[in-house]
């Protein structure tokens, strides 16, 4: 099996999990997943692997944004990762109310969700690029949490256009643009008078969300970490 993967064009594993692909099959895993996502927004597997065949000039971007940024370059060079095994959920529990930590746990509850079930990074052709969509990844969770959105589709969208502005990733362009068309005219109503301006004017304004180590804001009430990074209040 190891040979195999030396096999295609000389190229190697660069992390564990890592499967190299030539540029015709990116593109051709990027148009395939693309399909199945738009389809079907909840396939998490083929939303990541849209964001990895098509980042590769985002992510480096993003990369560019942490190095520059003190903060940032401490998560690039400590590579934190948030799942349940590096999370103390009963101090996280033990938090007040409106705190980072407290109220991304209860995002977790209310929604059913872990974040255990993110996919780790494949088909990146570069390993500190991998951790980069890997952390975009992991704060998926806490965007929800600071923009107040719940994970119904209506506030899948909403997140999904801030995290477009803030990332440039064509994922987040494509299912910030796609991911409407199910929703009822009434929400579609909301959606386009409020929520969507917002989630804009507050992409546009926050500083970069990669750039703020988690892990170590738990006890900030969310009011101040939205302050700080410059997102408006949610309508």
């Amino acid at each position: 099996e190891e040979e195999m993967e030396e096999d295609v064009e000389g190229w190697h594993q660069l992390y564990p999990g890592h499967i190299p692909t030539s540029p015709l099959q990116k593109a051709l895993l990027a148009a395939g997943s693309a399909v199945m996502a738009l389809y079907d927004p909840y396939r998490h597997d083929m939303v990541a692997v849209l964001g990895e065949t098509t980042g590769c000039l985002a992510l480096p971007n993003l990369r560019d944004k942490m190095k520059n940024h003190p903060e940032g370059y401490r998560i690039l060079r400590e590579r934190p990762c948030i799942r349940l095994s590096t999370l103390d959920m009963a101090r996280l529990q033990g938090l007040p109310d409106g705190t980072l930590g407290r109220e991304y746990v209860r995002f977790l509850e209310n929604n059913k969700v872990s974040p255990d079930t993110r996919m780790p990074p494949k088909f990146v052709d570069d390993e500190e690029l991998a951790y980069v969509i890997q952390r975009y990844r992991e704060v998926h969770d806490l965007m929800h949490t600071l923009l107040g959105m719940p994970t119904n589709m209506l506030g899948e969208v909403v997140v999904k256009w801030f995290e477009a502005i803030q990332t440039g990733l064509p994922m987040c362009v494509l299912g910030a643009a796609f991911g409407p068309v199910r929703l009822s005219t009434r929400k579609l109503q909301v959606l386009a008078t409020e929520l969507v301006p917002w989630a804009i004017r507050s992409g546009l304004s926050a500083s970069c969300v990669l750039n703020v180590y988690y892990e170590q804001r738990w006890e900030q009430p969310v009011e101040s970490l939205r302050e700080e990074l410059g997102i408006f209040p949610p309508p």
